[in-house]
């Protein structure tokens, strides 16, 4: 399984890529990867920009049927995004949201997928 990682900075948990690149026993591409991937992790900030975009070229690498996983710091820390932003970017974007979860102290993530109506 090949994961392309977006939005890389600083703050993101290292403790949770580390986790993602030992369950699929690779390290994850960046975007200059320049071959199809599997899912996308995408870490989002509410100051990083245009969601809807930033979507669209997540969606350049990805496999039919492959996912957005959206990273965005959990309300309250500093980033944090709405999920309202989400809901309304990801159908703009061409993508249904159909999973929100913790996935560590200071991250949620949703999941986005083409819907399966959409034909490519």
């Amino acid at each position: 399984m090949v994961i392309q990682e977006l939005g890389w900075d600083e703050d993101t948990d290292d403790a949770l890529r580390v986790a993602i690149e030992d369950l699929i026993d690779a390290d994850m591409v960046d975007g200059d990867y320049g071959n199809v991937v599997d899912a996308v992790l995408l870490w989002w900030r509410d100051d990083d920009g245009d969601l809807v975009d930033a979507l669209v070229d997540a969606l350049t690498d990805l496999v039919g049927g492959g996912a957005i996983w959206v990273l965005t710091p959990k309300i309250g820390r500093p980033g944090a995004v709405e999920p309202a932003d989400i809901a309304e970017a990801a159908p703009i974007a061409g993508l249904a949201q159909t999973t929100t979860s913790a996935v560590s102290k200071d991250w949620a993530a949703t999941r986005l997928v083409a819907p399966k109506s959409a034909t490519r």
